[in-house]
């Protein structure tokens, strides 16, 4: 079975508790056994990292290249300016697909630039905690048309 991890970003670890009027009641945790469900569907044992810290996501994204088939990964505020993690994916040489809970497009203009959008194969926003299941099913694609 191929592996992929979900790597979240900042606040992400917050969720059940921030925002629920944008975010949803959901837990980070209850959303990942969803995603791992769903991932075994699809051929895939998942794997899941939060971090808040850039540097600890920048360094979890340069284990991708050995260790995963793909990966999905939610940002969260370091996806409009950090570099670090825009290099880290495009250095991992593997299927990433971008993913945010809100339509980022219907917020504030800050949340509609991404700088890691051009090197991860898609973007997926709007669908709440589904917007990582639809990430699975790309992801899938992914893989298994470039294998």
């Amino acid at each position: 079975m191929k592996k992929i991890i979900v790597i979240n970003g900042p606040n992400l670890n917050m969720l059940g508790v921030r925002e629920p009027n944008i975010y949803g009641s959901q837990t980070l945790d209850s959303i990942n056994e969803a995603i791992k469900q769903y991932a075994i569907t699809k051929g895939f044992e998942c794997e899941f990292y939060q971090s808040n810290c850039e540097g600890d996501l920048v360094s979890k994204i340069q284990t991708v290249r050995d260790e995963y088939a793909g990966a999905i990964i939610n940002a969260g505020a370091y996806t409009h300016y950090s570099l670090a993690i825009k290099d880290a994916i495009a250095l991992a040489d593997k299927p990433f697909v971008e993913v945010h809970m809100s339509n980022v497009h219907a917020r504030e203009e800050f949340r509609k630039t991404s700088v890691i959008s051009d090197v991860c194969h898609g973007s997926i926003c709007g669908f709440g905690a589904g917007s990582y299941i639809l990430a699975v099913k790309a992801i899938a694609g992914l893989i298994y048309n470039l294998q």
